[in-house]
């Protein structure tokens, strides 16, 4: 029940909290100054160790965060000589997980340098060593996270696009749960990317504050003090900027087994996401399954040009358990 309550507050509070209509222009300054950096300052890359894979090597890398602190992560890249696409991953932050954090979508990138794709995992803010989560309800370092992890995807790209293997006419985002919604924001403010995968997750505050859940939730904390915090932070509402990802393509996957982000909500979050675009359900709770996974790798492949992956490579990929709340 704990675990069910904290991460209903993620969706709610982690920058999914708005009065404006999700119809605001993702291109006013206004909204895009808090995702801001300079993209001149250096990434100070520093390779940790290496293991060398029959098909690619992966590295154990850290780059500068603007905002304090270095960014772990795992550098997939294939063996040749490319060019190559490039994939930033974000993870979920599915507390009791042991792949809470880059090796969630370790393996899949692994097997998808086959088709020939770098690939950049990075741990989030949230699953860094010496992070300290509040308890409260609505808190200031909820915003701070996500702000400095869009800018370290941002910073992300930076990393990819200035190697000389990497085409960056053909560099796509894949996130789940909380890094769905920072890919929702990153698909209005970054241009780079040109197609994003976003998985289980918000894609409208406007939608989330009708639901019977928020407004109960509303009046547990007060209104009037969530109603504050609301109008604040209305800048990190996610609908804001995905309905206007366009050109980039958006996929949407959601499991219709889960309470919250049911398929009826689904269809009303993928409804604020710009076109092109497409929505797909999956008789899957929020980890989703292989059903998913071939699907977004099939995307995957169309939208970046890869080479072809067999269907016993890709079901060799493991699949991502979901521990019980």
């Amino acid at each position: 029940m704990q675990r069910t309550t904290r991460a209903f507050q993620l969706f709610l509070l982690i920058g999914v909290l708005l009065l404006a209509a999700v119809s605001s222009p993702a291109q006013d300054s206004e909204l895009l100054r808090h995702f801001d950096y300079d993209r001149r300052t250096p990434l100070n890359i520093k390779q940790i160790g290496v293991q060398h894979r029959e098909h690619a090597n992966v590295y154990d890398i850290t780059y500068d965060s603007l905002k304090g602190g270095v960014v772990p992560a795992y550098l997939v890249v294939p063996k040749g000589r490319g060019p190559f696409a490039a994939v930033i991953w974000g993870h979920w932050y599915w507390e009791n997980s042991s792949m809470r954090n880059r090796k969630e979508f370790l393996d899949e990138a692994i097997v998808l340098a086959q088709a020939g794709v770098v690939s950049l995992l990075t741990d989030g803010p949230i699953a860094r060593p010496g992070h300290v989560e509040s308890n409260e309800p609505m808190n200031e370092q909820e915003n701070v996270d996500l702000v400095q992890q869009v800018i370290d995807m941002r910073r992300g790209v930076d990393l990819l696009v200035a190697r000389k293997d990497v085409d960056p006419k053909r560099v796509a985002y894949v996130g789940h749960s909380y890094n769905a919604v920072v890919g929702a924001i990153l698909s209005g403010v970054e241009r780079r990317f040109k197609a994003f995968v976003l998985m289980a997750a918000t894609m409208s505050d406007e939608i989330t504050m009708k639901t019977p859940e928020y407004q109960a939730y509303r009046q547990k904390v007060g209104p009037e003090k969530l109603d504050a915090f609301v109008a604040k932070y209305s800048w990190t509402d996610q609908g804001k900027y995905v309905s206007h990802a366009a050109p980039a393509i958006v996929f949407l996957q959601y499991g219709s087994q889960e309470k919250f982000l049911n398929a009826q909500r689904a269809v009303q979050y993928a409804a604020v996401v710009s076109e092109p675009k497409r929505l797909k359900l999956y008789d899957a709770p929020h980890a989703l399954n292989a059903e998913a996974r071939r699907d977004r790798i099939a995307f995957l492949i169309e939208q970046l040009k890869l080479k072809p992956l067999s269907a016993a490579l890709i079901a060799s990929i493991p699949n991502l358990y979901q521990p019980p709340d």
